[in-house]
């Protein structure tokens, strides 16, 4: 697939050659940028056809509890890597905002909002998982690698009843010391009992993507725009 890079203070964005007809919106991790997943698109091979557009936004810098205070990208704060410590709720709600204001922007180009996909890595993935939830139209999905989802019942409990079910694809590593595997499965189980229909893999990795689950990601977001 080829695309064309456009890149300014607030994301890197990968056009297809014609007029685009979906979006991926792709969140980085803690201290990554938008470039971290730019890479991953070719490796995808989705069929030109799709002529999606894939837009990739640099969190804000800000202090980061868990690594001293120290300033690095982070679309909230975390204090411990436990799960208590990754619920920063108003730096999360800020940036679930700023997911929002994304998918809006994509919806004024024309692109119907199921055919809006969200992804996200780690931290990005969370985030990623609460805007799909909290978006006001139904979205085509989500892709949560390598994640977790904090105040999973309050998520849940505050979505519009349009999104009750939105397919969600999680993928994580079992050998993953940076998220633990069952803070996936617990993200897997509340979204499941929540009613949606969530495709999960698990693989021998640790908190990275592998060239199999890149297979999986791409299968699954050329059936969801089919």
């Amino acid at each position: 697939m080829t695309h064309e890079m456009l890149e300014t203070e607030e994301a890197v964005t990968l056009r297809p050659a014609g007029e685009p007809h979906a979006s991926v919106i792709w969140l980085h991790g803690l201290g990554a940028d938008g470039y971290d997943f730019v890479p991953v698109v070719p490796e995808l091979r989705l069929p030109p056809a799709l002529a999606i557009r894939f837009v990739f936004p640099h969190a804000d810098v800000r202090p980061v509890t868990v690594n001293g205070g120290y300033k690095m990208r982070a679309w909230y704060d975390i204090t411990t890597l436990t799960a208590a410590g990754r619920d920063d709720a108003a730096g999360l709600d800020e940036s679930i905002a700023r997911v929002g204001g994304l998918v809006a922007a994509e919806r004024a180009l024309g692109i119907p909002a199921a055919r809006v996909l969200l992804a996200g890595f780690s931290q990005g993935g969370a985030v990623a998982l609460h805007a799909g939830l909290a978006a006001v139209e139904l979205l085509g999905g989500i892709v949560a690698l390598s994640t977790y989802l904090p105040r999973a019942a309050a998520a849940l409990a505050r979505r519009p009843a349009a999104n009750a079910t939105l397919p969600v694809l999680i993928c994580h590593g079992s050998e993953d010391q940076v998220v633990a595997p069952s803070m996936g499965i617990a993200a897997r189980d509340a979204l499941v009992a929540g009613g949606h229909p969530v495709e999960w893999h698990s693989y021998p990795m640790a908190h990275e993507v592998s060239a199999r689950e890149i297979v999986d990601i791409a299968r699954w977001l050329a059936a969801r725009l089919a």
